[in-house]
């Protein structure tokens, strides 16, 4: 049986534009095998808002399914 490696961590931080208001903590660590998908949830649930635009380095907005690690090594 081959060892399965512990799925990498990535830090995410996250700044607010616009009328978005500033989060308490802006940096997270998350594992690089989540969706993009959770990212938003956890925006929603912590700002209080159905609405959201997130975009990746303030360029473009990813596919909610894409893998955070993915994201990650392409920026």
């Amino acid at each position: 049986m081959a060892a399965v490696s512990s799925p990498r961590k990535v830090v995410v931080h996250l700044r607010a534009t616009g009328d978005a208001p500033i989060l308490k903590q802006a940096k997270f660590k998350m594992d690089g095998s989540e969706k993009f998908a959770r990212v938003i949830d956890f925006l929603r649930r912590q700002l209080h808002r159905d609405t959201l635009f997130v975009y990746v380095n303030s360029a473009f907005s990813p596919n909610p399914d894409e893998l955070v690690i993915d994201l990650y090594n392409e920026c």
